[in-house]
């Protein structure tokens, strides 16, 4: 079996659900997004911080979970719920209790794992526009509601919002246990 199937060659391909669709859809422009995010949050591992790496980890499992959703809507299968939104919120508060208080804007960059994760933040934040946009065609679903195929699971939405949060943080604490600098943006 070969990896190439040809099958998209004219621009198509096919959904979870084994629905053919454009390559263009948004379905398959948001799943195709958290993708490449999930490649630049794992491009940030190793940082050097064990504690860190663990959480990038899991955060690449729960995204393989968002790509799943969005391109299988109504499936049965793994679904992120709302404690995996709380799971990384509170990863977001013991990590940000590490920082001094933020005062202004920063400039992305820092150590080479900081700035892979700047990158990685700014991809989930486009991650996060197509699959709202998405949302906004074919609307929400509540978290762990069935869907009838459609939609976006409301979890979905919540956990990309906060993820990219959740890799600013740890920018700043690998830029910070390693004694870098972040400066702010001069306008």
């Amino acid at each position: 079996m070969t990896i190439y199937t040809r099958r998209g060659d004219a621009g198509r391909t096919d959904l979870g659900t084994a629905a053919r669709v454009s390559k263009a859809s948004a379905r398959v422009e948001a799943y195709g997004t958290v993708d490449e995010c999930n490649a630049h949050v794992g491009a940030a591992r190793p940082t050097g911080h064990d504690d860190v790496d663990e959480v990038l980890v899991t955060v690449q499992q729960r995204l393989h979970i968002v790509q799943a959703q969005l391109s299988a809507p109504g499936r049965d299968g793994p679904a992120l719920t709302d404690e995996h939104v709380d799971e990384l919120e509170g990863w977001i508060d013991a990590f940000d209790a590490e920082l001094e208080p933020l005062r202004s804007f920063v400039l992305p960059g820092g150590t080479a794992a900081a700035a892979r994760l700047h990158v990685a933040r700014t991809v989930c934040r486009r991650a996060e526009r197509r699959t709202v946009a998405l949302a906004e065609a074919e609307g929400v679903v509540g978290s762990g509601d069935v869907d009838d195929g459609a939609g976006v699971d409301s979890a979905v939405l919540a956990y990309l919002n906060r993820l990219s949060d959740g890799l600013f943080v740890l920018a700043r604490v690998v830029n910070a246990r390693e004694g870098v600098d972040e400066p702010a943006p001069s306008y």
